[in-house]
């Protein structure tokens, strides 16, 4: 959705101006909408953009690879990237439970000793109020 070269190839596919056109703003359009809602999901995941920044490498060097006359078969590549999202959406699932079941929790707290000076200056401990 946010290549360049799918609209390039889209666009090539027709010699209609009317959906070249179409075709290029519902691009952009569906770009700048979709994009402050991904760019801020990345931003709270810190691992889905490790995963994202990777991503870009495998698929840089396989584009490399494949400028140099390589063939290196797309299962290859995207196999394994399905198997690393779905990790990494297995990781993301179990730190929402382990944040919602924290939350859950109700925290004792502490009750402490307050200390104070009476009029002969010795040190007195008071009792918590409860």
């Amino acid at each position: 959705m946010f290549s360049l070269d799918s609209v390039i190839t889209a666009v090539g596919m027709t010699e209609n101006m009317i959906v070249i056109i179409t075709v290029v703003v519902l691009s952009f359009a569906l770009m700048l909408v979709a994009a402050r809602y991904i760019f801020a999901f990345v931003n709270r995941h810190p691992t889905v953009k490790m995963l994202a920044l990777s991503f870009l490498l495998l698929i840089g060097v396989f584009l490399i690879a494949d400028g140099f006359g390589f063939k290196i078969d797309k299962a290859l590549i995207y196999g394994p990237m399905a198997f690393a999202i779905f990790v990494e959406l297995l990781n993301l699932t179990a730190a929402r439970r382990r944040a919602k079941r924290s939350a859950q929790r109700e925290v004792e707290p502490v009750h402490l000793h307050q200390q104070y000076v009476d009029d002969t200056g010795s040190v007195k401990e008071v009792q918590p109020v409860e």
